[in-house]
């Protein structure tokens, strides 16, 4: 064998052996995001957290008037809140069932009585808090991060703020409002103030 056949064939080697190293790999799975981890990794509840809080907020007619909570153990998610649609608690559950990995879902999510009267405070109350120009920002977006809660003349504010200074001033706009009977402001502050 001659120096130039020697050199071609460890070159046709190298090349071949790279090849199926190269094949033999597995190739990256660019739907990595979306199939869970194992459910022993403890990451795993980290995503299916992740995972229940991107249904609920996609739900169709999830508004701001409507307040979603959930609890995980294990495999199980508790749903939690109020809604005034009784089609987004049964949606909001259906979507938490879809999720690969859970088991069962418990759906505590209270539908609100229907009242023209909530009604009516629940428009108020949005126009006072949003229409203020240091809350404005916080309009933009599917789902305002600053929920309204009406139910029999009380108004509960739930989600979160930016500053202790923004829960303060909802708190003074939603206390404006007239024919409101208390206001509760769980609002809950981001920055950690």
């Amino acid at each position: 064998m001659t120096n130039v056949s020697r050199f071609v064939a460890i070159t046709l080697a190298t090349i071949l052996f790279a090849a199926s190293a190269v094949a033999g790999d597995t190739h990256p799975n660019f739907n990595d995001d979306l199939i869970p981890p194992d459910p022993h990794y403890m990451l795993y509840q980290d995503w299916l957290a992740h995972e229940v809080r991107h249904q609920l907020v996609v739900l169709p007619f999830y508004s701001v008037f409507d307040n979603l909570e959930y609890k995980i153990n294990g495999s199980e998610v508790t749903l939690l809140g109020q809604v005034t649609r009784p089609t987004v608690k049964l949606d909001a559950e259906n979507a938490v069932k879809a999720i690969e990995g859970v088991t069962k879902v418990i759906n505590n999510i209270e539908v609100l009585p229907v009242s023209p009267m909530d009604d009516q405070i629940r428009r108020a109350e949005f126009r006072a808090i949003y229409s203020e120009p240091a809350l404005q920002r916080y309009a933009f977006g599917p789902v305002p991060p600053i929920h309204i809660i009406v139910k029999g003349g009380h108004v509960t504010l739930e989600g979160v703020v930016d500053s202790q200074g923004d829960k303060n001033l909802v708190s003074i706009r939603a206390n404006s409002v007239p024919g409101v009977f208390s206001v509760t402001n769980n609002l809950r502050v981001q920055s950690g103030e």
